[in-house]
């Protein structure tokens, strides 16, 4: 018997399927527990289908915006093209999987993105532009005060700032706080960051994935790009999306300018005035982002190293050097007077671990 031969997302993908042997997965992932399944049953629907339950005790890093990512696929069907279908069954709603490869599994982070394949991101990004909180129907779960008014660049920004000071931060102090302080990260770091943010222009809002990247967009046997994981979205500045999609896409020096100038034409001509400013503002944005990567990255690096974190070691070394990186590329929106070395931040990992012998490893399947 597997071990998660017993969890309730398999026993539902066994029920609706039928027939356990047809069962896939888990897949990969770390949000959810994913199985994929036929519906042989089920009259005129072809292909496999996503039976996923969410992971309990998990760290959250990211704030969502919508009650259900399928109730959103639903309402973008006919308005944004190849992303999956949504179909009900027995009680339940599953998503289509999508058949094929991540981009991301034919052209890794740092290499370049086929033109055919970055047309049809940037009609993505024209598509989304269209797409406004006026006219989605789906149902929202973020409070109001997260919700700043058309075209509040700033107050947007600023709740997202809130909630990697309060959900990211300070919710974790008590297990990591002595990590961030042995890392420089002190308490006006948000300070600093919110200095470097203020003063965006304003822009239109529209709808956002807020995730896109390699592994999130599938390339089909037709090499039609399908973009799933939309768990994220919300609706917000045009420019914020940009600025993600660039941070985790990771696309070679050359090719970076070439996507942006094509967004700018691309949203500008859907929805007149959402690249206002971006010259100024996309760089700051960005900082954000790297900003919110020391933290999210800080915790995630001293989790996944597990009890391998209570003595130096390759694995150690190797957290390290990634954190190095992050801190290297933060020290300006944070504001940081000097960042330690890797060795320097090896060690302040291995003495968390041996003040957390408690800490435990990632599921297997968390990638």
């Amino acid at each position: 018997m597997s071990p998660n031969s017993t969890s309730p997302a398999r026993l539902r993908a066994v029920g609706v399927s039928g027939d356990e042997s047809v069962v896939e997965g888990p897949l990969r992932g770390y949000h959810h527990e994913t199985y994929v399944v036929p519906l042989p049953g089920a009259t005129g629907v072809t292909g496999r289908w996503k039976c996923r339950e969410p992971r309990s005790g998990l760290l959250w890093f990211d704030r969502r915006c919508f009650v259900s990512e399928e109730q959103l696929l639903r309402a973008l069907q006919g308005r944004i093209t190849d992303v999956p279908d949504v179909f009900e069954v027995g009680g339940l709603t599953l998503q289509r999987f999508v058949e094929g490869r991540t981009l991301g599994s034919l052209h890794g982070a740092g290499r370049a993105v086929p033109e055919a394949f970055t047309r049809q991101i940037l009609r993505l990004f024209g598509e989304m532009a269209a797409v406004t909180a006026r006219t989605l129907p789906v149902d929202r779960r973020c409070s109001p005060e997260d919700r700043p008014a058309d075209g509040d660049t700033d107050g947007f920004m600023e709740r997202l700032v809130c909630f990697t000071e309060q959900r990211v931060h300070a919710e974790n102090l008590p297990r990591f706080g002595s990590l961030f302080a042995a890392l420089g990260l002190d308490d006006d770091a948000f300070k600093r960051l919110r200095k470097h943010v203020a003063g965006l222009h304003e822009r239109p809002f529209c709808l956002l994935h807020a995730d896109l990247h390699r592994e999130n967009i599938v390339v089909d046997a037709d090499r039609r790009l399908w973009t799933i994981d939309w768990e994220l979205a919300m609706v917000g500045d045009p420019l914020y999306d940009l600025a993600t999609h660039l941070h985790l896409m990771r696309y070679p020096s050359w090719q970076r300018p070439r996507v942006v100038e094509a967004w700018r034409r691309t949203v500008e001509a859907v929805r007149p005035g959402g690249t206002r400013g971006w010259r100024e503002d996309l760089e700051r944005i960005l900082g954000y982002k790297r900003a919110q990567s020391v933290f999210t990255d800080v915790i995630r690096e001293a989790v996944s190293l597990g009890r391998e974190a209570r003595s130096a070691g390759p694995g150690v070394g190797t957290a390290a050097a990634r954190l190095h990186t992050i801190l290297t590329g933060a020290v300006l929106p944070l504001g940081l007077e000097s960042v330690p070395g890797p060795a320097e931040i090896a060690a302040a990992l291995v003495r968390w671990g041996r003040a957390h012998p408690d800490a435990e490893e990632p599921p297997p399947d968390t990638p």
